[in-house]
């Protein structure tokens, strides 16, 4: 009878230990299913696009599940309550076992209390394993190297699904009719980032030392780029350097060396009369006498719409080999010329040359105090001295000047900005050419209000 005993504990015994590794196993297989559903919804089409071409182990096994991804989720959600249920089966039994043997030499005799004590005590185990091992880790592990862990599991993953797939039929239908009741069609969870999306992502990357400084401000500028227009980039009509038809070659030349630009507009008087556009190069060998004609050396001209935006602008001078062309505003009008420098400008950031002699935009002049060239673009203006224009439709400081003032500047002016207050320091006919910006929280400010008040020192 005592033989018989011991084998009747030995054979509990090894079903205890079977029971517990079996525990183990399940809590394994559901972090298996966890990693993969994480890995297979974080990783990017793109991403595993990328591990095909260098012909990374098991890419192409990747590539064939993600490419089925609604399945592949289903098939991991399937293996994920699988794993679940079964663990809830032996998990507990098994550990409240163990867990029964030390509470009786602890002296708890009564079967009901070691049985709610050992239950207690095995659920909180088997929770937190399942929670840490079978959820938290993998999941955290996935998220943060999907393209490693999309890799580890896509052959078992592959395996599972041709296994259950006879069920995910079943089970992917029944899901879709429910989601078709609730008015959501089937779409990929993969959905293409958005501007604002990839500028955060940028952002982050940042950050975290990803990518530099200079990558983010190029990549914003290219955002920006399809979104600028002709008329915001352009030189305009007032600054424009043009040769006549009467002018003869030492004025041209002599305009060429006191201008250094390369190539200038020819025409009969003003810009209202554009002939061509001539290169300084073309002048190069030429004679002083009866013979020269300026006309002869002039390519025809290329004329834009005002609104064109510079992407566009950019293919059209690679078309037409040409560097400058004339902006129109919807009149017919020319209004200013843009050149290819202005374009790339607007991507890389200015570009000037040995020869080029362009005063900064915007010149630090004290605490809070800026001086800020008229022609400026309001967008720098925002983004340097964080203004704020409202609604004015204009395109450079000056104007924005001109249309809160109300009439033509005069130096001297003071004009009061949302944030800050500018005073014209010189004028160019109509326009204001040289501004300075006295930021609202500065001293400089804060002392003219002062004065004003006639609380100054002289007061």
């Amino acid at each position: 009878m005592s033989v018989w005993i011991a084998e009747i504990e030995s054979a509990s015994a090894f079903s205890n230990v079977l029971m517990l590794a079996l525990a183990i196993f399940l809590v394994a297989l559901n972090g298996f299913f966890v990693a993969a559903e994480f890995a297979l919804v974080k990783v990017r089409g793109s991403q595993i696009e990328e591990l095909v071409r260098q012909r990374k182990p098991f890419s192409g096994t990747a590539k064939w599940l993600a490419d089925r991804l609604e399945d592949s989720l289903s098939a991991c959600q399937l293996g994920i309550t699988m794993a679940s249920l079964a663990l809830g089966w032996v998990g507990e039994p098994a550990f409240s076992h163990l867990v029964q043997p030390v509470l009786k030499y602890a002296g708890v005799e009564s079967e009901a209390v070691l049985h709610t004590i050992g239950f207690a005590i095995a659920f909180t185990f088997i929770t937190g394993l399942h929670l840490v091992i079978g959820e938290q880790a993998p999941k955290i592990f996935a998220i943060r190297r999907p393209e490693q862990m999309v890799l580890w599991c896509a052959v078992p993953m592959k395996f599972f699904y041709v296994m259950s797939y006879p069920l995910l039929i079943s089970l992917n239908a029944a899901t879709t009719l429910i989601l078709k009741r609730l008015g959501v069609e089937g779409a990929g969870h993969e959905a293409p980032h958005s501007e604002d999306e990839i500028r955060a992502l940028l952002r982050e990357a940042r950050i975290h030392g990803d990518v530099t400084h200079s990558e983010q401000r190029l990549i914003d500028a290219v955002f920006e780029f399809d979104d600028t227009i002709c008329r915001r980039v352009m030189v305009p009509r007032a600054d424009v350097e043009f040769f006549t038809f009467d002018q003869t070659l030492p004025e041209c030349l002599d305009q060429a060396r006191r201008s250094r630009h390369t190539r200038f507009p020819l025409c009969d008087g003003s810009l209202d009369t554009v002939v061509g556009v001539v290169h300084i190069k073309n002048l190069i060998g030429q004679k002083d006498d009866d013979d020269f004609d300026l006309k002869s050396l002039a390519r025809p001209p290329k004329t834009v719409p005002e609104n064109m935006p510079i992407s566009k602008l950019l293919r059209h001078f690679q078309g037409t080999r040409q560097h400058m062309a004339f902006v129109a505003d919807e009149y017919s009008n020319i209004i200013g010329i843009v050149t290819l420098e202005n374009v790339l400008e607007q991507i890389v950031g200015p570009v000037q040359d040995e020869f080029d002699l362009e005063t900064p935009e915007i010149v630090p002049d004290g605490p809070g105090q800026y001086i800020v060239q008229g022609g400026t673009p309001i967008d720098v203006v925002e983004k340097v001295l964080n203004l704020y224009r409202s609604d004015d439709d204009v395109d450079t400081f000056s104007g924005l000047l001109m249309n809160r003032h109300g009439e033509i500047l005069e130096s001297g002016d003071r004009i009061q900005l949302d944030g800050a207050m500018a005073e014209v320091l010189d004028v160019k006919g109509a326009r204001a050419e040289r501004i300075r910006v006295t930021l609202d929280d500065s001293p400089a400010a804060q002392d003219f209000n002062d004065n004003q008040n006639g609380t100054g020192a002289g007061a």
